[in-house]
């Protein structure tokens, strides 16, 4: 471009508005004003331009501010692109490890084909050791494939899930990952010292939120491969006791549902506990009901199927429990307001206060309130409806939890964690929001000098 075309920008002190100087020539002076004399701070209004400036820094900041920090993530989602990857995927499900993935804001996954699978699943091991097993492959940092070159001395030692658990004997649970000679990286355990397997690809990665990467063979140890005992082995009653719900325990065996909460295990099971001082304060209601009915009450507390309290805040509206069967319903609904959790009968709305257990599974929350079907009490809390000046057309009515049965657990998709897309598209969603009127002030700022 011609030295003559070249423009820059010059605030003219004497207008309070910007125009433009045909000369070459720009620095930061060109547009902000001269500085004020002491005077002229104490007497002079501040000049638009510098209104336009504070206001165009603020609304930058809080659109820094709106934008997401981390995109939740779907590891079922982002496998099921992969059919040769659908033992691994599947077995991530049945464990629950991918619940454990999807809540995590830093992970990598160490996926194996299914020719790699069937040979782990040759082994005939239980359930629980595979999890240990998979578990090692789901390291607790970010690896992509630049830094899996960068490593510093060629060579790092990472952690796992399956350190992260407890489970692991000394640092059994730990991964070695090694640079090796012409582009090759090398994965193994560390206890093992031998490279197991080798990098095959990447699959995804969204850096330093979630990697997938796919290595040759699965890794292992004996250490890893040892026996676990089986869910059903865990008995839920000492459980509870030890974690200060001995009182709702004791109903559990009194009642006679201790066994279908014990069956309900394996497949996962999540149980909704009223503190001991709680229960206390109902027993006066629980002594005037029948063998049955109590055993359908304490049923009632109990969910067929595992939810981490991430994947309970993203499940709103009814769901079956254990006392669900048929006709009787026995369901309640789930309600979400921010970080808050609660469960609403036609009869109590209790309010989830904590995690009182979290084994995988089961996983027991505590409530603030003993849950209380309308199939067996009488609907208190519920209060009519204000009328208003119009009346609905006949062909109107209102939605309830009582219109439609809530749907089967066993209906439910394999993925246990599904909800994390539309947590991740409102929490997208309301950052468009906010940025979208924060814009719409800036131009309006703009368009007022």
């Amino acid at each position: 471009m011609p030295r003559d075309d070249c423009l820059s920008v010059t605030y003219n002190a004497t207008l309070p508005r910007l125009y433009t100087d045909p000369s070459p020539r720009f620095s930061l002076s060109h547009i902000l004003p001269p500085p004020l004399s002491p005077m002229e701070l104490t007497t002079s209004p501040a000049p638009a331009s510098v209104a336009a400036v504070s206001s165009i820094s603020l609304l930058l900041f809080l659109l820094l501010l709106a934008s997401p920090g981390a995109e939740a993530h779907n590891i079922t989602h982002i496998l099921a692109k992969h059919p040769e990857l659908s033992t691994f995927n599947h077995y991530l499900t049945l464990t629950h490890l991918a619940s454990e993935i999807n809540r995590r804001l830093t992970i990598t996954v160490l996926a194996v084909d299914n020719a790699a699978m069937s040979e782990l699943i040759a082994k005939h091991l239980s359930i629980g050791t595979i999890k240990n097993v998979l578990s090692l492959h789901v390291l607790v940092d970010y690896f992509g494939t630049k830094k899996l070159h960068q490593l510093s001395q060629r060579s790092t030692s990472t952690s796992t899930l399956f350190q992260a658990s407890g489970a692991a004997p000394g640092t059994a649970g730990f991964v070695n990952i090694t640079d090796l000679k012409g582009g090759k990286v090398g994965f193994g355990v560390t206890e093992v010292h031998n490279v197991e397997a080798t990098f095959v690809k990447s699959i995804i990665e969204r850096p330093y939120n979630i990697s997938v990467l796919q290595i040759s063979q699965v890794l292992t140890s004996p250490e890893v491969e040892a026996p676990t005992g089986a869910p059903s082995d865990l008995n839920l009653t000492e459980i509870l006791t030890k974690q200060g719900c001995k009182a709702f325990a004791d109903l559990i065996t009194s009642s006679g549902a201790e066994a279908t909460y014990q069956e309900n295990i394996d497949s996962g099971l999540t149980v909704f506990c009223p503190p001991d001082s709680v229960v206390n304060g109902f027993m006066p209601k629980y002594k005037n009901l029948t063998k049955a009915q109590k055993t359908s009450l304490i049923l009632y507390h109990g969910v067929p199927i595992f939810m981490f309290l991430q994947g309970l805040k993203s499940s709103n509206g009814p769901m079956n429990t254990l006392a669900t069967n048929g006709a009787s319903k026995y369901h309640f609904t789930v309600l979400n307001d921010g970080d808050d959790v609660t469960l609403k009968t036609k009869v109590v709305t209790a309010k989830v206060t904590g995690t009182v257990v979290e084994r995988d599974p089961p996983i027991v929350f505590k409530v603030d309130k003993f849950l209380q079907p309308k199939e067996l009490f009488k609907a208190t809390e519920a209060a009519p409806a204000p009328k208003t000046g119009k009346r609905k057309k006949s062909n109107d009515r209102d939605v309830s939890d009582d219109d439609d049965d809530a749907d089967s657990p066993d209906r439910e998709p394999l993925d246990d964690t599904a909800d994390d897309r539309d947590a991740a598209a409102g929490l997208v969603a309301g950052g468009r929001l906010v940025a979208g009127s924060l814009l719409l002030s800036l131009f309006l700022s703009m368009a007022i000098l």
